[in-house]
């Protein structure tokens, strides 16, 4: 009987491994996909075109999109990780959902910290390398003509200096500066129609409650940042590497329950969102956003890798911030300095200040104004209004009324 026993254990967990890893494939093909269409929306069409160098673009291509996928993965971990527990708790002995269990959630964790490291620090610098190298397509490049090259440089050089040296008054503005100035105004002018066509509902309804939704999320993250750090001080146990919680599927990890776990997760997403949003707001990035249809494959890896860093840090940021109380799983809690007090302290602090400061500097008065409009709320400001445009009404001979 014991041996009968023994052989049916290992059944079990042989066919519990086999789910498992069907699930994480499943997953993970789906994400691949996604990211395929999302690089091949970017990517340069002109790129497709060069028969030396497709080899070279089509490594780097998969390369990128599985770097993507895996970013999207580590973003949808912790998200995934929450909603499983409450679902867990909801229905305990549900037959339908017996494959969603600690190991499967274990094992993604453990996948995600794999294939960000592989990505981060192997495939990725692979990638550029191997892009800016000559590539396979280079053996064809020692037997080009070069004489001929040069030759054509030579004359287009002239020309440039035959257009310049013809103008009626010399311009001291750079060509490139030129260009750079008229794709500025081109945007802005798209930005403009945009709003233009924008309908009256999007207007006076959409921007505001975008705006006010904004400002709910930026505030509720002030306030349980503000809470943790209260916890910090009087409870060891709420640092990002304290004592281990009870588990997936045994309580919930939210005070509110299933609505908690999902403002736990809105707050998750918020949080990437602007870090990205903030990333890319940068100046030293700002040429480096990706343009549909014209995003070369070197800014396509550098945006895979960035996106890549912000994703993988999505999960400790949100732990070290009191934003969830999920345990990081996997390699993601292994930090050393996630049991350093002062440095979890000091990081709570700061986000909460700068945080509040942006928060303070964004929601000017102008802003208020604007958004009393849309909302209909400046009508109540009608007997002030009227009062104030009278106290500044001129008199007949000329000079202002005073109060």
């Amino acid at each position: 009987m014991e041996g009968q026993d023994e052989v049916s254990a290992r059944e079990q967990h042989f066919h519990s491994q086999v789910r498992e890893s069907t699930i994480c494939f499943l997953i993970f093909a789906i994400l691949y996909i996604v990211s395929y269409f999302i690089i091949t929306r970017y990517k340069r069409k002109s790129d497709e075109q060069e028969d030396e160098d497709a080899i070279v673009n089509r490594i780097s291509l998969f390369l990128s999109t599985f770097t993507l996928a895996v970013s999207a993965g580590t973003v949808l971990l912790l998200p995934f990780s929450i909603i499983s527990n409450e679902i867990l708790l909801s229905f305990p002995q549900n037959y339908y959902i017996q494959w969603l269990n600690g190991s499967l959630i274990h094992g993604l964790w453990n996948l995600a910290s794999l294939f960000s490291n592989l990505c981060l620090f192997v495939l990725m610098p692979f990638a550029f390398f191997f892009l800016e190298s000559e590539g396979f397509a280079g053996l064809k490049k020692i037997l080009e003509d070069l004489d001929e090259q040069i030759y054509i440089i030579t004359l287009e050089e002239e020309a440039l200096q035959r257009r310049l040296h013809g103008l009626a008054s010399p311009v001291e503005f750079n060509i490139t500066e030129l260009k750079q100035e008229l794709d500025n105004v081109k945007i802005l002018k798209a930005k403009l129609e945009r709003r233009k066509k924008a309908s009256a509902w999007e207007r006076n309804l959409v921007y505001p409650a975008v705006m006010v939704l904004l400002l709910i999320e930026t505030s509720i993250s002030v306030l349980l940042v503000a809470c943790n750090i209260l916890c910090l001080l009087v409870d060891e146990t709420a640092m990002p590497k304290g004592a281990r919680g009870p588990g997936i599927g045994n309580a919930s990890l939210s005070t509110f329950g299933f609505v908690g776990a999902a403002l736990e997760i809105i707050l998750i997403f918020y949080l990437l969102v602007s870090s990205v949003v903030g990333f890319y707001s940068l100046r030293f990035f700002e040429n480096f956003t990706p343009k549909k249809d014209d995003t070369t494959m070197t800014k396509i890896i550098g945006n895979c890798v960035s996106v890549l860093i912000l994703s993988s840090a999505l999960p400790v940021m949100s732990r070290t911030l009191g934003i969830t109380r999920f345990d990081l799983l996997g390699d993601f809690g292994r930090f050393n300095w996630l049991g350093n007090f002062y440095i979890v302290l000091s990081y709570n602090l700061l986000f909460a200040i700068v945080t509040t400061l942006c928060l303070v500097r964004k929601f000017t008065s102008a802003v208020r104004e604007e958004l009393f409009k849309a909302l209909g709320l400046h009508k109540l400001h009608l007997s002030n209004a009227s009062r104030d445009s009278e106290s500044t009404k001129p008199s007949a001979n000329g000079h202002q009324k005073a109060l």
